[in-house]
């Protein structure tokens, strides 16, 4: 592996050129060089991109952290039992996290390279060209190029925002103190994560979103979500209409209406996650013929081409399928079909994960999205309360739901709100991907008192009234 700064010139000749070392990049990159590829990897920023440094990493162990606060405060759940916790360091509890990203870095980014003598990793801005890219104003050529830039959080068109103090999930993880109150404006899954950890550490929480919370997952676990954050302690508006907002010597106002009702919201710090926009800005890549979408993502086909057949994206780039492990599985496969395979982009099981507490997590179709697509479709849904190993841990909070094609019996969809759901859903992934009915999944054998168990009796719930099942049963 050659490491060549971007105040060197770039100079040479490779088969593929790998724009952004993040997550696709790297999958891309190593891809391509175990098929025998001379690949030129080239980063700007830190290396490792998003994931590792500033989102999943970073957000997911501090959610953690605070989860270990709710459940020593819920310890009374369980009779004769008293818990307390509480932060007592908040710059040690930053730090730990701070190291463990460095770590994670390290370890599976800057430490891989050297492993693979057929990638260059070039630090520098690049844009496309002509048989290649320019890296700093460099030319260096390559048969084929993969776009994996990422994305970047997206300010929301608010009358006065621009003068307003804001941060984004980055600068929200990296506070060095905690504020007394904090406004989120945006109910998707980074609102709704880092609102509930925030919560749990102390701090006055108040969400706002245009439409409901998690809008793209179902209309039940949306609304148990709101009572579940709710119950906790934070304020959720939803359907509002920002109006305007401002900022004074006290903290930050947002003004908004919903059902006709005006309201003047207030907090100390404000976080804006109302979604994210693909990092395609001076790439030339219209004089390039690469099409953008609306979203600003890179418009691709079912082989990761854009339309550029010389020139492939993967990853949020691409304004679709936003989640790492897509990143870097279409990058996988925008690496081979650039050395010549023709393998189709397949998110029919893709699972999705938001990592709040419950755990919400979904793979296939919605009720709705099903029957848009021409589906006539039967639903269970069945709350936590009908599984033994929430009874058992004294935590009925969530549900879970299944979406199937009423004419084939065939399990479309599968949506879990869970403490444990992120852990149960690839078995609903396996069973769509395997095109299993409901009643094959009702007469699979699963291990009692798990969360998991939960899909067995949900599936078992299209025939029979679950309530009135022994222990084991069916």
């Amino acid at each position: 592996m050659t490491v060549i700064p971007s105040s060197n010139r770039v100079r040479g000749v490779y088969d593929l050129a790998v724009i952004g070392a993040g997550s696709a990049g790297f999958s891309a990159a190593i891809t391509a060089a175990e098929q025998g590829a001379r690949v030129a990897l080239i980063g700007h920023g830190t290396i490792g991109g998003t994931c590792v440094n500033v989102g999943c990493v970073p957000s997911k162990t501090m959610i953690r952290a605070a989860e270990t606060l709710y459940q020593a405060n819920a310890a009374s759940r369980f009779s004769g039992i008293a818990g307390q916790a509480k932060i007592t360091d908040w710059d040690k509890l930053i730090a730990a996290k701070n190291n463990l990203v460095t770590d994670l870095r390290q370890k599976k980014y800057i430490d891989l390279l050297p492993e693979y003598e057929s990638i260059t990793y070039i630090q520098g801005w690049a844009k496309l060209c002509e048989g290649g890219v320019m890296v700093d104003g460099d030319f260096l050529q390559s048969s084929k190029t993969i776009i994996a830039t990422g994305s970047s959080s997206m300010v929301p068109p608010i009358v006065g925002i621009d003068d307003v103090a804001h941060l984004d999930s980055t600068m929200a993880l990296e506070l060095d103190a905690l504020p007394k109150s904090l406004l989120i404006i945006g109910g998707g899954v980074i609102g709704c994560e880092l609102g509930q950890m925030f919560a749990r550490c102390g701090v006055k929480v108040t969400i706002c979103c245009r439409n409901r919370l998690l809008p793209s997952m179902e209309k039940e676990i949306s609304a148990g979500l709101q009572s579940v954050l709710e119950e906790e302690g934070i304020s959720v508006y939803v359907g509002l209409d920002y109006q305007e907002i401002e900022q004074n010597q006290t903290g930050i106002t947002l003004i908004g209406k919903s059902n006709s009702r005006q309201h003047q919201i207030r907090a100390e710090k404000l976080l804006l996650a109302t979604g994210r926009r693909a990092n395609t800005e001076s790439m030339a890549l219209e004089e390039n013929g690469v099409e953008v979408l609306e979203n600003g993502g890179i418009k691709i086909d079912e082989y990761m081409r854009s339309t550029n057949p010389d020139i492939y994206a993967a990853g949020d780039v691409t304004g679709t399928d936003m989640f790492v492990y897509m990143a870097a599985y279409g990058a996988k496969l925008a690496a081979r079909n650039a050395m010549g395979k023709a393998e189709v982009y397949d998110n029919s099981a893709m699972a999705q994960i938001v990592f709040t507490d419950p755990q919400i997590a979904m793979v296939g179709l919605g009720e709705l999205a099903a029957r848009q697509q021409g589906y006539e479709v039967k639903t269970s849904i069945i709350g936590l309360d009908n599984v033994p190993r929430a009874l058992a841990a004294r935590d009925t909070r969530g549900l879970i739901k299944l979406v199937v094609d009423s004419k084939t019996d065939i399990l479309l969809g599968a949506h879990i709100m869970a403490p444990e759901g992120a852990d149960s859903i690839q078995t609903a992934a396996l069973a769509i991907k395997h095109g299993m009915t409901s009643a094959e999944l009702g007469a699979t054998i699963f291990p009692y008192l798990t969360t998991v168990e939960g899909l067995k009796l949900a599936a078992q719930g299209f025939g029979k009234d679950v309530d009135k099942l022994s222990c084991c049963a069916g």
